[in-house]
Formats: structure tokens, C-alpha cells, sequence
């Protein structure tokens, strides 16, 4: 199924922006194919497999309890549908199967739109999602719609990849009339859930063998979907309850750096200034989630501890003496020993923090850490920090141009800076170093 066109199920921060209209002349299209496609089947389907009414409502409730098992993901959402559709195939007309599922589907998501959680258009449009189910239905009505016990390993394989290219065809098709997302990244969105689907086909398969001797076997299924259904709804209310922590935790490292702010101005302005860089080199890098969120933070906090640091050194408008610089290097000893307070992920931005002065060489503060000794995240935001430093006016100098702080980077790579984040920092800033300085090496 679609993992990404329910919006109103997946996380709002994974979703693309889609505008109403956009998203409704999609369903539509989607649901009117769909149509086509069932009358197209019906003819298609052998006329020695009739439909029995029983049949329908046993393969509509199991479909609709699967389905309301829904197990939220990264990047949308999967249900063990499979495990209803597999004997549904086998159960019903060809033509019937997209029938079963959408009316699955529906009865579904009625909860929801009785709690308010779903509103009653995107429940008229949510029959489109059976769609996955047509390329199966058509490969078993070409086979003669054999019984589960006839039906060879290559027939079932390609049921399976029917499925796959079917639901792949109609999802690219409606984020096309969407939000065009690109076919790499909705391969990315939806791999796990099409692994789920082919993990659970075989067991799908092996409840489809009990129809041999009565399709009422699969009645003891029903209880297995509510212990998913189960399972499910207590992994979304831990989501929320980390989507909660998460958001307080943003708002705890909002607050220390409005604290930081308000105490120094040229200091806030260069923190926010920092963390854009930052997290512009961390994507430039490929720094996965957990990372590039260390960044965001470590370079958000990463001045945190001079709120510890008296006014008179902070604001000197000439250049600190030794023991002024002594006072100075602890701040980042007391970042992170704020933020050790505040606890969770937060001890290790308070690493990232306490990192953030050290040099590649190993002549930095506080803890004279070298190379790869230092947290990667540290290292960017020390890059940044820098960069940001020398192209901005300081109260005891003025600022750098763009090219002379991009052509200091380039000399202090290797010994005060990681390389490779010089190169990515200076990729994303796209400012070639002075024509008199050496080249970036590789």
C-alpha cells in the first residue's frame, strides 16, 4: 500500500507539503483507475469462481482488522495486510479482491473519523489505496485462479512482484500529480514497507492452505491482528511520547540559547548563524538523522557556557590576556556540564560541545584531543564556528571577507580543521579561497 499517500497517518514532519486540490484531483484520478480496473477484472475472471457472500465478510473483516493494526514508521506507515490478502486471493473472484480490500480499508478507518482523527473526505478517498492489490488479482486470473495448493512457487513470486510494481506504479503516479517527489526517494520511503509485505507473504500463504478444508480457519486469525493492534497502538503512544520529550528538549535548548542571547548579543546572532552552517554541511556530508541532530543542537549550544563567563571578559573590546583566555576556555566545560543536567541525548551534545575548541592536531582545549578523538559533530561545528568567527566583525577586529576566511580554512586544514569538513563547508558556502592560497587538497 501507498506508505505515504494517507497523510492524515503518517507523522506531520515526515510528509510532503501537498495542497488540497492537488491531493484531491489525485484521489480522484487514483479511484476512478481503480473503478476501471475492477470492471476490467470482472471479465477477466474465470466464471467457475463464483462469489459467495459468506466468503466476502470473512475476507472484509480480517482485511479490515489487519489493516486497522497499523505500525507507524520513520517515513509513513505499515499494516499486516499481507496476511489478510494472501487468502483473500485465494478466497474470492480475482475482481472481488480490490473490492474486499478497499471495503477493508474503509470500515478501517471509520473509528478514526468518528474520533476526529480523519476527516470524511480523505475516508472517501481511502478506497484508492487497494490498488496494490490489482496486479496480483490480475496475474491470478491469467493462471486460471488455481487453489493455494496448486499454485507453483514462480505464479506466487510473481504474484508478489505484481504487487510491489503495482503499488509502486500508483503511488510515483499520484506524488507525480503531488508533490513530485522524486522516484530514489520514494524508493527510500517505502522500502521497509514493501520488506514487510514480502516477510509476511508466506505467512499469508500458510494460513491460504487451510481453505482446502474450510475457509473458516481463518477466523483463528482474528484474534492474532488484536494482538498486533495491540502492539501497534502502544508503539504510537511511545512516538508520541518521544515526539513530546524531543519537543521538550528543543524548547529546553531554545530557551538556553535565547539565555545566551539575551546576555550577549553579537553571541546569539552567531549561534543561529552557526547552526544554519552547520546543518548545511552536515546534509552536504550525509550525516544520517541521529547525527545531523547533534549538530543542530551541539552548534544551537555550543557558546551555552558563557553565560558562565563574566561580562567584562566577554565583551573586552581588545584581545584577552593569558589569564583571561584561561577563563574563557572553560566555557565548554560548563556547556556540557549544563547539559549533562538536563540528561537523555543531551549528555552527548554535551560532548559534542565540550569537543567543539579542540583542533585536528590536537592543540585545542579543553582536553587537547586530536584526529579522529574528536566527535565528528564537534569537528563541523568547530569548522563552522570558525568560519562564521573570522567573516563577521568581532568587538576587537573587523570581519574577513568571504574569500580570506574560505583561504584560511583552506590553510589550517589538516592541522586546525578535519579536511573533509573544510571541503563540504566550503562546497556549501560556494566561496573559492584566494587566488594566492594553495588549493583544498582532496
Amino acid at each position: 500500500m501507498p506508505p505515504l499517500k494517507l497523510t492524515d497517518a503518517t507523522p506531520a514532519e515526515t510528509v510532503p507539503t501537498v495542497d488540497a486540490r492537488s491531493s484531491r484531483r489525485a484521489d480522484l484520478v487514483i479511484l476512478v483507475g481503480l473503478v476501471g480496473a475492477v470492471v476490467a477484472l470482472y471479465f477477466l475472471s474465470p466464471a467457475t469462481q463464483p462469489a459467495d457472500a459468506l466468503m466476502v465478510a470473512l475476507s472484509v473483516t480480517l482485511i479490515a482488522l489487519a489493516h486497522g493494526a497499523r505500525f507507524d514508521l520513520p517515513l509513513g506507515w505499515t499494516a499486516p495486510v499481507q496476511l489478510a490478502l494472501v487468502p483473500t486471493i485465494f478466497l474470492l473472484p480475482p475482481w472481488l479482491v480490490p473490492v474486499a480490500m478497499a471495503t477493508g480499508i474503509v470500515a478501517s478507518r471509520v473509528p478514526d473519523v468518528v474520533r476526529g482523527s480523519m476527516s470524511l473526505e480523505r475516508l472517501l478517498a481511502s478506497p484508492g489505496n487497494a490498488w496494490f492489490t490489482v496486479g496480483p488479482a490480475v496475474v491470478y486470473a491469467l493462471a486460471g485462479a488455481p487453489g493455494p495448493a496448486e499454485a507453483g512457487v514462480a505464479l506466487l513470486v510473481a504474484m508478489l512482484a505484481a504487487q510491489v510494481g503495482t503499488d509502486l506504479a500508483v503511488s510515483l503516479l499520484w506524488e507525480r500529480l503531488t508533490t513530485r517527489t522524486k522516484v530514489i526517494e520514494h524508493l527510500e520511503q517505502a522500502s521497509m514497507v514493501y520488506a514487510v509485505d514480502v516477510a509476511l507473504a508466506p505467512v499469508g500463504l500458510l494460513a491460504a492452505f487451510a481453505i482446502g478444508d474450510s475457509p473458516w480457519y481463518l477466523a483463528l486469525m482474528i484474534p492474532l491482528f488484536g494482538v498486533l493492534a495491540v502492539f501497534a497502538a502502544e508503539r504510537r503512544t511511545r512516538l508520541e511520547q518521544l515526539t513530546e520529550l524531543n519537543g521538550a528538549y528543543r524548547g529546553t535548548a531554545l530557551v538556553l540559547a535565547e539565555v545566551v542571547d539575551a546576555d550577549d548579543a553579537y553571541t546569539g546572532k552567531h549561534t543561529r548563524d552557526v547552526v544554519a552552517l552547520s546543518v548545511a554541511v552536515a546534509d552536504e556530508l550525509g550525516l544520517d538523522d541521529r547525527r545531523r541532530r547533534n549538530v543542530e543542537f551541539g552548534a544551537l549550544l555550543h557558546d551555552v557556557g558563557k553565560v558562565a563567563i563574566p561580562n567584562e571578559i566577554l565583551n573586552k573590546p581588545g584581545p584577552l590576556d593569558a589569564g583571561e583566555w584561561q577563563v574563557m576556555r572553560t566555557h565548554t566545560i560548563e556547556g556540557q556540564r549544563m547539559l549533562d543536567s538536563v540528561g537523555g541525548f543531551m549528555r552527548e551534545v554535551g560532548a559534542i560541545v565540550r569537543g567543539s575548541h579542540e583542533r585536528w592536531d590536537g592543540a585545542g582545549y579543553p582536553d587537547g584531543l586530536a584526529g579522529a578523538a574528536i566527535p565528528f559533530e564537534a569537528r563541523v561545528i568547530c569548522c563552522c564556528d570558525a568560519y562564521n568567527a573570522m567573516t563577521t566583525t568581532r568587538p576587537y577586529r573587523d570581519a574577513m571577507s568571504a574569500g580570506a576566511g574560505a583561504a584560511e580554512l583552506v590553510r589550517c586544514a589538516g592541522t586546525q580543521f578535519d579536511a573533509a569538513v573544510v571541503k563540504a563547508l566550503l562546497a556549501v558556502v560556494g566561496v573559492p579561497a584566494d587566488a594566492d592560497e594553495r588549493p583544498l587538497a582532496a
